[in-house]
């Protein structure tokens, strides 16, 4: 599966984004998909994730009330809605998948995602 996030920009604060993911590959509907940001000189960090049926999605608690995740499996493509964004929110943004199921509530490293697409870079002013 390849992966390409897009939909970042500058925006001011308490401004709203979308954020997409497209895959290629016939299995996508199998992987769980997640976003991680990154700051600079920050570490990356998880921001949120959605299992494949899309019935079940998990977030950092940053984000947790702000942003919403979906996916759209016919369209190969996960979003990102992020709302009343703040300039800690300034990184960019991966999309990655979980090839076997690995994450879930609590276990969300990287690690556990084996396929990534390249950044979109998301800056919010204050």
């Amino acid at each position: 599966v390849q992966l390409q996030a897009s939909g970042g920009g500058l925006v001011q604060a308490g401004a709203s984004l979308r954020l997409s993911c497209a895959a290629s590959g016939r299995t996508f509907s199998t992987y769980t998909i997640g976003w991680f940001r990154q700051a600079p000189g920050k570490e990356r960090e998880f921001v949120s994730a959605i299992k494949s049926s899309g019935s079940t999605s998990f977030y950092a608690d940053s984000v947790k009330g702000r942003f919403t995740m979906s996916r759209d499996n016919a369209e190969n493509t996960v979003y990102l809605q992020m709302n009343s964004l703040k300039p800690e929110d300034t990184a960019v943004y991966y999309c990655a998948a979980d090839l076997f199921g690995l994450c879930a509530i609590g276990r969300v490293e990287s690690r556990l995602f084996e396929k990534w697409g390249q950044g979109t870079q998301v800056t919010v002013s204050s």
